[in-house]
């Protein structure tokens, strides 16, 4: 069996996971199999570990709220001649239990024990804080 990894990254400018689904639904038509994907500057080096089962977890005004799974990655290379990596992704959004998450650039690898769970399907969160709130509690060590 091989090892599993995730991936975690903020979702810059997104206000919910509803707000996600859509731009990247406007972004899918950019793709030539129609499927979601996210441009990144690095390659991941567990390459063979996330396409073992592994996805991105989106970070969503400060918690985790939503993951896709991992299809592959593809090569772009930019106008200005760098050579990217695009995430090719599921389309499927999954919504997860919240998990606060500080801000970092990037992306970071999430081992399988540390990512939150999914929530159950129709459920949208899973009687937690709003995320500014908990947010708030985290940032002054309250939670």
């Amino acid at each position: 069996m091989k090892n599993i990894i995730h991936m975690v990254k903020l979702s810059v400018g997104t206000e919910s996971v509803e707000s996600l689904d859509a731009w990247q639904k406007t972004r899918a038509a950019l793709h030539p199999k129609g499927l979601p994907f996210h441009v990144t500057r690095m390659w991941p080096k567990r390459e063979e570990e996330i396409l073992a089962g592994g996805s991105i977890y989106w970070v969503i005004k400060g918690s985790i709220q939503a993951r896709q799974k991992i299809l592959g990655f593809e090569e772009r290379i930019g106008d200005d001649g760098i050579r990217r990596c695009a995430f090719v992704l599921d389309p499927e959004l999954v919504r997860t239990a919240p998990a606060l998450k500080r801000p970092f650039q990037g992306w970071r690898y999430l081992k399988p024990e540390d990512a939150p769970i999914d929530l159950a399907e129709g459920r949208e969160n899973d009687d937690a804080l709003p995320p500014e709130l908990a947010g708030a509690l985290a940032d002054i060590g309250v939670l």
